[in-house]
């Protein structure tokens, strides 16, 4: 560890693709009723490769203050999701788009544990770290954590929607940094996109690890890990 960093005390994490994932399931189901045949799996590979495009093509364009919790964002998460999996179709991608905006409010289809959590975040407990979720939400967030168990392994849960404040934004960081009494350099994050997780939390002063499962991000200025699990250990290893 270089001189100039100090020891990691506090690990902070996004929510979506990182604790949580997206229901595959009941998307590629959603889809059967389109026609459009799909595994679970499919639908998964699809997500990582739409995230890179939503990075690059949507949030990078969003004017400063923008909320990257609205609709025009979501619907275009989702139009990459489906354009990955070769459905080109405008008509079922607004029918899928509008079951999408309907299903399971307002948790939506992200109420799936990542596989790896409980034992990413046990681990981090047993390093002795806090461990904390910093999410743009729409104010369900906890509620989903708490349901799949996981706010056992936390310290507190920062929802933007009840903070009135969205990651890339440093003062969303800064809340949390306050929370858990550690300073900038005492701290790390993990999330799934380069712009808004990455930047952000470097903004606040903070450490991040980028999540790149299908190794579609290519060479980018921050260390990445393939799953949950080995961002964790990447970043217990800088104690």
């Amino acid at each position: 560890m270089p001189p100039t960093e100090r020891p990691i005390r506090a690990l902070f994490f996004d929510a979506g693709n990182t604790l949580l994932r997206m229901n595959y399931a009941v998307i590629a189901a959603e889809l059967m009723g389109h026609g459009v045949r799909v595994t679970p799996e499919e639908v998964q590979r699809a997500e990582w490769r739409a995230r890179v495009r939503l990075d690059d093509e949507v949030l990078a364009r969003f004017r400063p203050g923008a909320s990257t919790e609205s609709r025009a964002s979501a619907d275009h998460y989702l139009r990459y999701v489906l354009e990955e999996l070769g459905v080109a179709d405008a008509a079922t991608i607004d029918k899928v788009a509008e079951w999408r905006r309907t299903y399971n409010r307002p948790v939506g289809v992200w109420n799936t544990a990542d596989a790896h959590a409980p034992d990413a975040l046990a681990l981090v407990r047993r390093a002795g770290l806090r461990a904390a979720v910093i999410s743009n939400s729409n104010g369900s967030v906890r509620s989903i954590l708490n349901s799949l168990e996981l706010t056992t392994h936390l310290d507190f849960v920062i929802d933007s929607a009840e903070v009135g404040v969205e990651k890339p934004d440093p003062k969303i960081f800064e809340l949390a940094l306050a929370e858990a009494r550690v300073a900038h350099a005492e701290a790390a994050y993990i999330g799934d996109l380069y712009s808004i997780d990455v930047r952000g939390a470097r903004a606040a002063g903070m450490r991040a690890v980028l999540l790149d499962p299908g190794g579609h991000w290519g060479a980018r200025d921050c260390p990445t890990a393939p799953d949950l699990m080995g961002a964790v250990r990447l970043v217990l290893g800088w104690r």
